[in-house]
C-alpha cells in the first residue's frame, strides 16, 4: 500500500471515528451534567433508547426530522423526570432508578414498536426529509487540492449531519457553562457539598433537576442522532451499551469535558477499527479474529472501570440524596 492509499484510510478511519463518538460525546456529557450535581446516571442507556424509538418514529409519521429530534427530547426529559423523582424527591437508590428506566426503556420501544409498525421492534426505514443528511461545509471544492489540509477538511471535517456539528460544539459550551457561570458554579458545589449550598439559601433539589433535566435533552439528542444519523431506522436494543461506554469515558475522563471527547474519540477509533478492519493482520504472522476486534470498545470499557473507579475521584456527595437539616 502506497502513501496516498495509506492517507486516504487515514482519512476514512478518522472520518468514521467522529461519526461513532458523537453520540458517546453526548451521552457522556450528559452524565457530567447530571453527576456534577451528585446524581448517578446508569439510566442514559435506557433515555438514548427511548429517545431513538420515539425519533424515528415521529420522524417517520410527519416527514420531518426535526420534529423527531424534539419527541426523542422529550421522551428523554421524561424519564430523567422519572429519575429525578426516584431518586432526588423520594431519596431513593440511584443506581436501581438508571438500572429501571434502562429495564423499561428495553421493553417499552419493543412492545410499542412492534404494535405500530410489526417490524419486531422496529420502525420503518427513514427517507427524505425523515432523517438527517450530510452537510458540506464551505470552500469544501476550494481547498480541496490543498495538500494534506484539503483532504482533512473536505473528507473528515466536513460531510457530517448537523447533529455532529451539535456534538463537538457541546463540548466547550459545556465547559464554559460548568466552570465560567454561576450556574455552573452551583451545580458543581450540589455535587460537592450541598449543606453548604443549602445554608447560602440555593435550593439543592432545583440545581439537581435542572441537571438531570440537562442530561434529558442531551440523552435525547444522542437517541435522535443514532435513529436518524448513523441509522435510518430504529432497530431493536440499538444503542447496543453506548450508555455504559459512555459512562465509562466519563470515568476515564475524571469528569471533565475536553477530555471526555478525547476518550469519547478513544472509543470511536476503536469501534471505527473493528468496522473497517475486522481482520487484522499482524506481520503476516497471524490473524487477530473478527469476534476481537468487535469487542475491542467493550474490552477497554471494562479495563477502565477496574483500573480507574478508584483512581478517579467523583463528586464527594454523588449518589448520596440529600436530607435538609432542620
Amino acid at each position: 500500500m502506497d502513501i496516498a492509499q495509506t492517507f486516504l484510510q487515514f482519512l476514512l478511519t478518522m472520518d468514521m471515528t467522529i461519526r461513532l463518538s458523537t453520540v458517546l460525546i453526548l451521552a457522556s456529557l450528559a452524565g457530567l451534567f447530571s453527576e456534577r450535581a451528585g446524581i448517578f446516571d446508569i439510566g442514559l442507556e435506557g433515555k438514548m433508547l427511548v429517545a431513538a424509538f420515539l425519533s424515528a418514529a415521529v420522524s417517520y409519521e410527519t416527514g420531518n426530522v426535526w420534529l423527531g429530534v424534539l419527541a426523542g427530547i422529550a421522551g428523554s426529559m421524561l424519564f430523567s423526570l422519572i429519575h429525578g423523582l426516584a431518586s432526588i424527591t423520594y431519596r431513593g437508590d440511584q443506581l436501581i432508578s438508571g438500572v429501571a428506566l434502562n429495564f423499561l426503556a428495553s421493553g417499552l420501544t419493543v412492545v410499542i414498536g412492534n404494535a405500530l409498525y410489526q417490524k419486531g421492534g422496529g420502525t420503518p426505514t427513514l427517507t427524505g426529509g425523515a432523517r438527517f443528511h450530510d452537510i458540506t461545509l464551505p470552500f469544501v471544492d476550494v481547498l480541496r487540492d490543498v495538500p494534506i489540509l484539503g483532504p482533512i477538511y473536505a473528507n473528515v471535517i466536513s460531510g457530517h449531519t448537523a447533529i455532529v456539528y451539535i456534538a463537538l460544539l457541546a463540548v466547550p459550551l459545556s465547559w464554559w457553562i460548568l466552570f465560567r457561570t454561576r450556574f455552573g458554579l452551583r451545580l458543581r458545589a450540589v455535587g460537592e457539598n450541598p449543606a453548604s449550598v443549602d445554608t447560602a439559601g440555593i435550593s439543592v433539589v432545583r440545581q439537581r433537576y435542572a441537571a438531570v433535566m440537562i442530561a434529558g435533552v442531551l440523552c435525547g439528542i444522542a437517541g435522535a442522532y443514532l435513529a436518524t444519523s448513523q441509522a435510518a431506522s430504529f432497530g431493536r436494543e440499538m444503542t447496543a451499551g453506548r450508555g455504559y461506554i459512555a459512562l465509562a469515558a466519563l470515568i476515564f475522563a475524571k469528569w471533565r469535558p475536553f477530555y471526555i471527547l478525547g476518550a469519547t474519540l478513544l472509543f470511536g477509533f476503536l469501534e471505527a477499527i473493528s468496522l473497517l478492519y475486522p481482520k487484522i493482520d499482524v506481520f503476516s504472522l497471524f490473524t487477530i479474529p473478527v469476534q476481537f476486534t468487535n469487542a475491542l470498545p467493550y474490552i477497554l470499557t471494562v479495563v477502565i472501570l477496574a483500573g480507574f473507579v478508584g483512581k478517579a475521584v467523583p463528586p464527594k456527595a454523588g449518589g448520596e440524596p440529600y436530607v435538609k437539616e432542620r
